[in-house]
């Protein structure tokens, strides 16, 4: 399986070979706890999503209210056209000449991009962004999703982080990018900016249905993430158990606790280097889920390469991959079952019934070749149609 196909699986997406090309609703005034099955059953059930339970979520969306937390990327797409190329007279060597430059907003701001195009209500960033011209690019980015970026601190001491993607502008899909560039803040958060976050949440929290949480940066409390600040939102999660905390984490997803997690299936058995088309026996992968799932104190949601997903609440049960014939850009993909599990649990969904929303946002999203791509919630009935 090549890398693309590989990312994408993990987000619970199967790639057609051969081929070339329950949470309360907003309204409600409170949240019971999922009652939670710890029977280990190998012979998993598989999730279930009519189109007329689909439909009744959707028209639930515009209702959410969400504070997405976490680090906040810039994605610059520069557009490199050969024909301009000049030579440099101080080095002699090629100058790449961009003519036309994108900005998307990335990690963190990639759930946004997609909470925003499925008609969520009210989104607001929480996060620490540099003084500089990509945080400029990002708020006005963001700002046209109508997304608040009011509590997104613009600091001195950060660096906006930044994935910058030159590519060819005259070869289409993932073969035309060039090697990208990346900025990101490698010196340890200050504790002040910590402090700055952690404000920020707890004056949304009686406000909001729902906080994503994205843990981005690879680089141990580097990040707006810190152990500290996982420490915060699991006291949070405790205290306000009316509100939806979901985590996704580039590195340590295993360190959150009280919060709805997504690791994938080799996380949750704890291997590290898996090979290019592993797969983890169920039976192991449903044992270590329940001792993940004890231990989170909060569901977990695994994603399991071709077979799709495993849920943990209220019972064990199988999210179908989705089949996707065709080339597919799997950036974003993970951010694409966040923003999309995370909204259906704001209307009203099972966790099972949300982390089949999420894989019908992904497999749209991926198929979308060298953008941050998102999804609508008219396209979710369509896809539907290929779920299981």
């Amino acid at each position: 399986m090549g890398n693309c196909e590989l990312q994408a699986a993990e987000c619970g997406l199967r790639i057609v070979p051969g081929t070339t090309d329950g949470h309360s609703s907003p309204t409600a005034k409170s949240r019971k706890p999922i009652a939670h099955s710890t029977q280990r059953n190998t012979d998993l059930q598989t999730a279930t999503l009519t189109q007329e339970r689909l439909a009744e979520l959707i028209d639930q969306f515009a209702q959410a209210r969400i504070a997405v937390l976490g680090d906040f990327f810039l994605d610059k797409y520069m557009d490199v056209d050969p024909a301009l190329e000049e030579i440099s007279v101080e080095t002699g060597k090629p100058a790449h000449q961009v003519s036309g430059v994108r900005c998307s907003p990335g990690a963190a701001g990639t759930v946004v991009c997609n909470l925003a195009a499925l008609g969520a209500g009210q989104l607001h960033a929480i996060g620490i962004i540099g003084d500089d011209g990509e945080g400029y690019d990002l708020c006005k980015a963001l700002h046209r999703l109508g997304c608040g970026t009011e509590r997104l601190h613009i600091s001195d001491e950060r660096a906006t982080p930044t994935y910058r993607k030159p590519r060819d502008v005259n070869v289409p899909g993932l073969s035309g990018e060039h090697s990208r560039y990346d900025t990101k803040n490698r010196a340890t958060t200050p504790a002040h900016l910590e402090d700055i976050v952690v404000a920020a949440l707890d004056e949304l929290l009686p406000d909001v249905h729902a906080v994503a949480v994205m843990d981005q940066i690879e680089q141990p409390d580097c990040g707006v993430v810190t152990q500290r600040t996982r420490k915060i939102l699991a006291d949070r999660a405790r205290e306000h158990n009316k509100v939806v905390f979901f985590a996704d984490s580039r590195r340590r997803i295993k360190e959150f606790k009280r919060l709805i997690i997504k690791p994938n299936q080799f996380e949750t058995v704890g291997v590290d280097d898996p090979q290019p088309g592993a797969q983890v026996d169920l039976a192991e992968l449903q044992s270590a889920g329940m001792t993940l799932r004890k231990k989170n104190e909060a569901p977990v949601i695994i994603t399991c390469g071709e077979l799709g997903m495993v849920v943990s609440d209220p019972d064990w049960l199988r999210v179908p991959g989705i089949r996707i014939a065709g080339e597919i850009d799997p950036t974003g993909a993970g951010d694409s079952v966040t923003a999309g599990t995370v909204l259906a649990l704001c209307a009203g969904a099972t966790l099972p019934e949300a982390a089949v929303v999420g894989n019908l946002v992904a497999s749209i999203t991926v198929q979308q070749l060298a953008t941050t791509g998102v999804a609508r919630p008219e396209q979710l009935a369509g896809q539907l149609e290929q779920y299981g």
